[in-house]
């Protein structure tokens, strides 16, 4: 795993709101120390599960901002900034470099689909020409089920060879593991990050170099224990026990709506009820499920790390 620019477990962080849909940037920094403690490399905020396509530039740079001016080390950090408009993905690009963040998750532009690849390498190529720093590494986002615009394997190729020192890994949340063997076949090198936690494991194995996921808010313990074991049989019993917990927390947050339901599973854990709040047009899981959701947490297998 060594030659990967961008190796390791990195949470897919839930974003908190206060009572008037606000972010909330105290809860939310608290909770990204949490994860760094609880065994992750990094934090991938502003992606799917922290709602990032609900909340404004101005919000997106607020909550960026507050993690570093809370110690979250800049390094730390992969913020996502690809949005529908391009000056808009170039703009919040340039303000994560201005703090000292180097690592982005790109989405590409959504709205349209069925749009040809030379377009998605035009929109790619436009973005980070303007954005003209050397120090920016992109891992681009195929996430199709969410965004519909899925990132194929010769558009990955040239997007490599335009910008070798700057396309360097991809979030594959389609979870199509012969899609990730096949890029991982393809492009010796390039970061192949798991979306899915199941496929960590076996992502891991097949050579890939990590994940972005999101039940990384509850179990990153689990995860770390995974990544950092994976390949010393002498602990292929407490890599595949890590594993099974893993698992089973993600088919929990599963059984109802997966974005609300991992927040309110980071509110059972932490004991703060805040965290079930969403933005519209996602919204909390009802009493009931709750409830529900409430008895199954309890039963869950809790971790080893400190």
């Amino acid at each position: 795993m060594s030659d990967h620019k961008i190796t390791g477990v990195f949470s897919a962080a839930a974003t908190p709101l206060n009572a008037d849909n606000s972010p909330d940037l105290g809860l939310f920094t608290e909770h990204c120390r949490r994860l760094l403690q609880e065994g992750c490399h990094g934090v991938a905020l502003l992606g799917t599960t922290g709602e990032a396509n609900s909340f404004s530039s101005g919000e997106r740079r607020a909550i960026l901002e507050a993690a570093l001016k809370a110690g979250v080390p800049a390094d730390k950090l992969l913020p996502g900034t690809g949005v529908v408009a391009i000056p808009e993905t170039v703009e919040l690009t340039k303000h994560a470099l201005s703090l000292g963040v180097t690592k982005v998750v790109m989405l590409p532009p959504f709205y349209y689909k069925g749009v040809s690849d030379d377009g998605l390498f035009a929109a790619y190529s436009q973005v980070l020409e303007k954005v003209a720093d050397n120090r920016l590494q992109v891992v681009l986002y195929h996430i199709p089920q969410v965004s519909g615009v899925p990132l194929s394997i010769p558009l990955i190729g040239r997007l490599i060879e335009a910008f070798p020192d700057t396309v360097v890994g991809i979030k594959e949340s389609a979870g199509d593991f012969n899609n990730m063997q096949a890029i991982i076949a393809a492009y010796p090198g390039f970061s192949v990050l798991a979306g899915a936690d199941p496929l960590l494991l076996p992502l891991l194995k097949a050579g890939g170099a990590g994940c972005i996921t999101a039940t990384s808010n509850l179990v990153a313990d689990s995860l770390r224990t995974v990544y950092e074991k994976v390949h010393d049989e002498a602990h292929a019993g407490e890599v595949e026990a890590a594993q099974v917990r893993i698992n089973v927390y993600r088919t929990l947050s599963n059984s109802y709506v997966q974005i609300p339901t991992i927040k309110a599973m980071v509110g059972l854990k932490t004991g703060n009820a805040a965290w079930k709040r969403t933005r519209a047009p996602l919204m909390p899981i009802s009493d009931a499920d709750h409830a529900a959701l409430s008895q199954a947490y309890a039963k869950l297998p809790q971790g080893a790390r400190p």
